[in-house]
């Protein structure tokens, strides 16, 4: 396996840095002749990370051509129970990463956030194969019927509600011993791929192996490849192309590639990955923050000590912090953390807001993987095995904090006084 190095990237690494800071490797580019930037002997779950980026890059082409045909279509438009919309793409990605995980790793069990029910009852279903012209049922089939890469048995409606159901509330049932299994969220921040080209959505797949988090994979169509980070001098022109896939195993890094890249597949095995990091700020009042689009600067305990902008062009001082644009779903902000496009993400947890853990796992191992930290408000690392029973649901004190580690401390001293209510 040949290891090149190619001066000049086409994607720099120093776009994601503060202008203060230059690690020496930034104007280099590794590239492996490998589907993985690192070497099968550094990774003990390499293959479980190929089948995951395979099927996630899958998942992201389905929600990319389900969502072509919902700007004509809003009548596949739906409104679950809680008010989150969903669309045939969230039970599509879940049948389909459902599927092709159970092919190739049938004794690992799936946590995921949809099940068949919803879809049953909003169907009209008497029957798993009474499908017959029946609209909903038959569109999640005919989407990730495009998608799979084949079996024996014929894929029918009947097929897609169970893999469905595989990963849904009481497919599988856990005791307080640490446990393995994939978590999933289809799509995090449906919101976002509802609104357009320009708002984020991801898709969210990470490995669990004896409770602790191995390997996870986030694939987000929308992202925009070549916006510079807020505050950096570099102004080069934004590449048209959009989407990238973002990777972590433990102990190999975190990295990134073009999602839909137009090289062959051949050339795209020989490299394409980047090392992502996050940034380098040290002072609170430098930091880049990302909140939930469902809470307030106001809601949060730092809103006691800094205001907050949403202007990056105009001169802060340190009572100041940069708020960046809200995007849908805590998966988006992961990403942006991890990639050195912000500096902290705070969630507060509320007592009527349920947390849960596919909105967490893949994001956390690839903050840590890049240089960061996740705990919740005391600085406990999240506990996936909180709910014994069904590892859907942790109950961080306080609530989430992500940063890039060089802030965590500072910022647990400044919420750790704060009150939950």
């Amino acid at each position: 396996m040949t290891l090149l190095i190619h001066p000049h990237s086409p994607l720099p690494l120093r776009r994601f840095w503060p202008p203060s800071f230059r690690p020496s490797s930034c104007n280099t580019f590794a590239t492996i002749r490998s589907s993985l930037p690192f070497l099968p002997d550094k990774a003990r779950f390499y293959g479980e990370l190929e089948a995951a980026v395979d099927v996630v890059e899958r998942a992201c082409r389905l929600c990319v051509d389900v969502k072509k045909s919902l700007l004509s279509n809003d009548d596949r438009i739906l409104e679950k129970n809680d008010q989150t919309p969903v669309t045939i793409a969230d039970f599509g990605v879940q049948a389909l990463i459902s599927l092709e995980l159970s092919k190739a790793f049938p004794s690992i069990p799936l946590v995921a956030e949809e099940d068949s029910g919803f879809l049953r009852s909003n169907s009209g279903l008497q029957t798993i194969d009474d499908y017959d012209g029946n609209y909903l049922v038959n569109s999640v089939l005919t989407a990730v019927a495009d998608k799979t890469t084949g079996s024996d048995d014929p894929l029918t409606a009947g097929v897609v509600l169970e893999a469905i159901d595989r990963g849904g509330k009481n497919s599988v049932s856990f005791d307080a011993q640490p446990a393995t299994y994939w978590v999933l969220d289809p799509i995090d921040g449906t919101r976002g791929f509802l609104k357009g080209s320009d708002a984020l959505y991801v898709v969210g797949l990470a490995l669990v192996v004896k409770g602790e988090i191995v390997l996870g994979v986030m694939g987000c169509p929308n992202w925009k490849i070549g916006i510079p980070s807020p505050g950096i001098e570099d102004k080069r022109t934004v590449d048209p192309e959009t989407g990238i896939i973002m990777i972590a195993h433990a102990g190999c890094g975190t990295w990134t590639r073009r999602l839909f890249d137009s090289m062959d597949s051949i050339l795209r095995m020989q490299g394409g990955w980047q090392q992502c990091f996050v940034d380098t700020y040290s002072m609170v009042h430098e930091a880049r923050f990302c909140i939930p689009d469902s809470q307030t600067w106001e809601l949060m305990p730092l809103s006691q000590l800094f205001s907050s902008t949403v202007d990056d062009t105009e001169d802060r001082d340190k009572n100041t912090v940069l708020l960046l644009p809200t995007y849908c779903g805590s998966l988006c902000k992961y990403l942006t953390v991890a990639s050195g496009r912000a500096s902290v993400f705070i969630l507060r947890a509320r007592t009527q807001t349920i947390i849960k853990v596919w909105d967490h796992a893949v994001g956390a191992i690839c903050i840590q993987e890049a240089g960061g930290k996740v705990t919740d408000w005391t600085g406990s690392d999240l506990d996936l095995a909180a709910d014994q029973a069904e590892r859907r649901i942790i109950y961080p004190s306080g609530g989430v904090l992500v940063t890039n580690g060089r802030l965590h401390n500072k910022i647990l001293e400044m919420v750790s006084n704060f009150s939950v209510v």
